[in-house]
């Protein structure tokens, strides 16, 4: 028996001396108070992360709705705007028809009546036509400015997302986590030294495994997903700004009031490029909103070590 005690007393300490080689080895109490030094402290930072990460989830997502009712008011418009078209389109056909039409005379002195009733009854369309181009003219108006308006509360929103997401990495946390892993490590290498010496290890022991967990924590996934929110969010943002920009003058007097082909069909390809613009920044939105939530996922993953860790040392 005391031959094979002293084989594993022999394995250990050559197992020891291996392992720190190039660290010094500690008494047991001192690797324990290095161990809480090193570890305590994380949860607290983790806990902070993920609730700038749930704001920020919450923030792009009150962004990815107004990007949506952007979207759809700009859908809305475009459809009024097309019956304006159709309607300016007929109306300019009764005046046409008013120009082209000849007074009766001798044989068409019955047929100029039906004539005459038919003027009034163009007349009664032309002013139907006239009436319903006003009501769609100031809906159009209105649709506009909504779209404008929560194309910059989108903007507003991304901006701040790109904020917090640049600031809610977890470079930090990595920091302190190799740290405490290393502390591990000199904990470890005390244990084996302390079971030579016929000391209480169970402790030490149940730290070990608590906080070695850290070992299976992936804080890049942290970070893969602050990095997406933040680049999702400039990208909403740029989009967003852009869009409002750009429905501005579409819905701009100067724009609407040029009846011209040219002036029309400009009105037209600003409308697009902003209903365009705002289906890319409500997509960047969403995208940021989804990173944001995922980011949410990796951190509780990490806190959950955190949180097991801490309980053990602080017992």
């Amino acid at each position: 028996m005391n031959i094979k005690k002293n084989v594993v007393i022999c394995l250990l300490s050559v197992f020891v001396i291996g392992n720190s080689a190039n660290a010094e080895l500690l008494d047991l109490n001192t690797a324990l108070q290095n161990t809480y030094k090193s570890c305590v402290g994380i949860d607290e930072i983790l806990t902070d992360m993920k609730k700038l990460a749930g704001i920020n989830t919450a923030v792009t997502a009150v962004g990815s709705g107004l990007g949506i009712g952007a979207t759809v008011t700009g859908f809305v418009k475009a459809s009024k705007d097309k019956k304006i078209e159709q309607l300016l389109k007929r109306l300019k056909e009764i005046e046409e028809s008013k120009i082209n039409t000849t007074v009766p005379d001798k044989r068409e002195v019955l047929s100029a009546a039906d004539d005459y009733f038919s003027e009034n009854r163009d007349e009664n369309r032309a002013n139907e036509y006239q009436s319903e181009i006003d009501k769609l003219t100031k809906q159009s108006k209105t649709l506009g400015n909504w779209r404008t308006g929560l194309l910059a509360g989108n903007t507003v929103t991304n901006i701040a997302g790109a904020i917090i997401a640049g600031k809610n990495n977890g470079d930090e946390v990595q920091v302190l986590i190799d740290e405490c892993r290393d502390s591990i490590t000199g904990l470890n290498n005390s244990i084996l030294q302390a079971k030579i010496n016929g000391e209480d290890v169970s402790e030490a022991e149940s730290i070990k495994k608590a906080c070695g967990a850290y070992d299976m924590v992936d804080v890049s996934k942290i970070n893969i997903r602050a990095k997406g929110a933040k680049i999702s969010s400039i990208i909403g943002a740029g989009m967003g700004a852009a869009g409002t920009i750009t429905s501005g003058v579409a819905n701009s007097d100067k724009i609407r009031d040029d009846d011209s082909v040219s002036g029309k069909q400009k009105e037209k390809n600003l409308n697009t490029a902003a209903n365009v613009l705002s289906v890319g920044a409500t997509a960047a939105t969403i995208s940021a909103t989804v990173f944001n939530a995922t980011q949410i996922s990796a951190i509780k993953k990490a806190a959950t070590v955190a949180q097991e860790c801490e309980k053990v040392l602080r017992q």
